[in-house]
C-alpha cells in the first residue's frame, strides 16, 4: 500500500560508503523486476565508490522515516556532460514524489558542477519513469544506445 505523501518528510542526502549495499539493493530490485542485470550494472552497483564517486560522480539517497528508500546517481561522462543513472525508489515508498526530488537534486548538482548537458538512457516500457523525465525537462535525442541491452531511448536536458 502506498505511503500517503503527507505522512513524513523525505530528505535527500549525499551517499556515503555505508550506503553501498542499499544502493545496490534498490537498483538490483527494479532491474531484475523489468530486465536482467548487465555487465555495467554489476560494475557500477558492485563498486559505486570506485565506478561513480572516484570518477567525479555523485550519488543521492532518499531517506524517509529513518530508512533509505530511494537513490539516484550522477555519472561523469566528460567535463560538460553527466549521466542521470541508477534512479530507484522502494516499492513501499511509491507516491511520495521521491523520484522527482532525486531528479531535481541531481539536476541542481550537475549545474553546480558546471555541466552543460545531463543525459540518461532508459526503456520505453518504463512509462512512469519517462513521464517523470519529461516533467523534469528531458527530451528524446537520437543515439545508437550501445551501453545497455535494455536501453531503447536516450534523453537529454540542456542545463
Amino acid at each position: 500500500m502506498p505511503i500517503p505523501e503527507t505522512a513524513a518528510p523525505v530528505t535527500i542526502i549525499n551517499y556515503t560508503p555505508a550506503h553501498a549495499a542499499r544502493f545496490r539493493e534498490l537498483n538490483q530490485a527494479w532491474i531484475e523486476h523489468y530486465f536482467e542485470m548487465e555487465e555495467l550494472d554489476f560494475k557500477s552497483l558492485g563498486d559505486p565508490d570506485g565506478y561513480i564517486i572516484a570518477k567525479g560522480g555523485h550519488i543521492f539517497m532518499a531517506e524517509y522515516q529513518g530508512e533509505i528508500v530511494g537513490t539516484c546517481a550522477l555519472i561523469r561522462v566528460d567535463d560538460h556532460t553527466y549521466e542521470l543513472a541508477k534512479m530507484a525508489v522502494d516499492d513501499q515508498a511509491q507516491g511520495l514524489k521521491i523520484g522527482k526530488r532525486l531528479g531535481e537534486a541531481a539536476i541542481q548538482k550537475a549545474r553546480e558542477l558546471g555541466a552543460s548537458t545531463l543525459m540518461l538512457l532508459s526503456n520505453r516500457k518504463l512509462e512512469t519513469a519517462l513521464h517523470l523525465y519529461h516533467k523534469l525537462g528531458f527530451v528524446e535525442v537520437p543515439d545508437e544506445l550501445k551501453e545497455y541491452k535494455r536501453a531503447d531511448i536516450k534523453m537529454e536536458l540542456a542545463l
